[in-house]
Formats: C-alpha cells, structure tokens, sequence
C-alpha cells in the first residue's frame, strides 16, 4: 500500500433511514433501567463536570506549566477512516485506552469493526455517537456487539428511526447506560498529564437542525491539538465562539462533510488549523464537499485532505511534532 506522508513541525458515516413507530421506540425505552422515560437519572447519566480540568474557560494553557518541548512522550494516533458518505474516527491514545467517534453508516459497520481488531483492539474505552444521523451511528450497532467497551456518551437527541432504535437495543443488551454529551465534558480520565480530552458542543438542549446535536471533541496533547466536529453546523460553530471557547487546532476533522452549513469563515479563522479532513463519500448525492467552503479552509492556509480521494487518514503525534498518513497517493 503507497502512503503520502505529510510532516509538520509545529508553529504553535449508506442505509436508508427506515422509521419506526413511536410506540416501537418506547418499547425499548418502557423498563425499570429508565426513571424518567428517557433522560434524567435514568438511561442517560448527565455528564459530569471537573472545574479544575479546566483552566479560566479554557482560554489559558492547559500545559504552559508543565510540558516541556524536548521531553519524549509515546505516541498518540487518530485514524480517519474511510467509511464513504460518513463519518468515523478512532484514537489510540498514549496510556492504551482508545476512543471511538462515529461509525459511519450502516454499510461500513462490519468494515469499522475490523479495522479496529487488526490494530489489536478487542476493547474500546470511550465511544462517542456524535449525533443521531444513519452516516454517524449506523455502523455503531455492529461495533457495540462486537466489543467490550467502556463508556458511551449521546447528547440529548432522539429520533424515531429504526438505525437509532437498534442502537438503543444494542447498548441495553450490553446492559450499559448512555451518559450525556454536552459542552464542558471530561471524558477521558487519564494519568497523562499531556492528554486533555474535552467536548465544546453541544452548547443548548434544542436545536431546529438534528446535525447541531453533534457532539464536538478536541483532543490536546502536548502541543498538539486536535478537533472533531461531527455534523456541527454554523449555529453550533457560533455558540462556542460567543462562549470564548479555545477552538484552536491545528488537524479538523471539518463539520457536517465540508458541507455550506458550516465551516463560517469566522470559525475557520479562530481555529486556524494546518490540515483541515473531510470524510465524504465518492460522488455521492449532497454534492459534498461544497467547493465554497473547500476555498475557505484552504484561503485560511489549511491544506484539505478527503477520505474520498486518500482513503484512511492516520495523523501520529508525539505531542512535539506530527505525521500525516493517507491510505492512496
């Protein structure tokens, strides 16, 4: 296989979506595990809040204290893998643990799940279901059967679809309860003193457009800072800028396929990334991504890399500096 690397030195998810009756839905949610039909205290425990992971809002440095430049840390690696029109990303993070974002569509379920078990894994530590979509949770149904895992975070968005009732059904059978992604999330509890995992969104508990659900995730370590947007759209992008929050990065997995419901110039100026990734499926039918919003990243200094032009995407990280592998040329 050629691989296309990309070194810097650093300056600083196709199944229809088939709908299920509500009564059908309740079913799943209608036992003693829920106290409240769906959300409080019951299926979904809120997330909790650490006030001293985070530093003034997180505008000041989390590691301007500690981390030193010349110090030799392990690696962490992110895979951008190529599920088509989806999304799905997989972390492997320096102390072992792993995380999963998304996994794409029904179609690539299967796909997803060896991907992971030829790195070595039979176990994921943290999974994130950014939001209810059939290109971001289909294939999570084959991976929550097909591994032990340890925690599972959604925001606070249903829908009356049978791809998201069948993860419901999936997640009760493993007996696991699914705890609430919002803005100012500590998932990972890590002894890595460089490793700081945080959500940023969602910001509000309704939202008109299901993709501002999404849940967004930016990964710091070391010098080092990643940010995975899901399906987050303008309105979502806007709420963490008016929140002050650090959306700096320096790799973006782009919002919503590189779409034109998202990626404002104002946010693609405040996150001021080198590499900006979109996960798009070849010719597919949202005429993702938009060329407009493709012009923006890349007028702001990013360079664009497509999964549906360089299929698998591993970015490995030293905290120093970081690689770039792209699966075709």
């Amino acid at each position: 296989m050629k691989t296309k690397k990309l070194t810097a030195l650093l300056l600083s998810a196709a199944m229809c979506f088939s709908l299920c009756g509500c009564d059908s839905l309740s079913r799943i949610l209608d036992d003693n595990r829920y106290d409240d039909y769906y959300y409080d205290d019951g299926y979904y425990n809120d997330g909790y809040y650490d006030n001293g992971y985070y530093d003034n809002g997180y505008n000041n440095g989390y590691y301007d204290n500690g981390y030193q430049s010349d110090q030799r840390v392990p690696n962490l690696v992110s895979h951008y893998i190529d599920v088509g029109q989806g999304d799905c990303e997989f972390i492997e993070f320096p102390d072992g643990e792993t995380m999963l974002i998304d996994a794409g569509p029904t179609s690539s379920g299967s796909e997803v799940v060896r991907y992971i078990r030829n790195l070595g894994y039979s176990r994921i530590d943290y999974i994130v279901a950014t939001h209810p979509h059939e290109d971001h949770i289909g294939g999570m149904k084959k991976v929550v059967e097909s591994f032990d895992f340890g925690s599972i975070y959604m925001p606070k968005a249903e829908t009356n679809t049978l791809t998201y009732e069948n993860l419901l059904t999936a997640i009760q059978k493993k007996n696991k309860k699914i705890k609430t992604a919002k803005a100012k999330t500590r998932i990972v509890t890590s002894s890595d003193s460089y490793l700081k995992v945080e959500t940023l969104a969602p910001n509000s508990s309704s939202y008109t457009d299901l993709n501002d659900y999404s849940v967004v995730i930016k990964v710091t370590y070391g010098k080092v800072r990643m940010l995975y947007m899901g399906d987050a759209g303008k309105d979502s992008e806007n709420e963490m800028l008016n929140k002050n929050y650090n959306v700096s990065a320096d790799v973006v997995k782009v919002g919503h396929h590189g779409s034109s419901s998202a990626s404002t110039q104002k946010f693609i100026n405040s996150v001021g990334a080198q590499y900006a990734i979109m996960s798009v499926g070849s010719d597919n039918d949202y005429g993702h991504p938009n060329s407009q919003t493709i012009d923006r990243w890349e007028r702001s200094g990013a360079q664009v890399i497509r999964t549906d032009i360089y299929g698998d995407i591993v970015l490995t990280t030293n905290g120093d500096t970081f690689d770039i592998d792209t699966e075709k040329n």
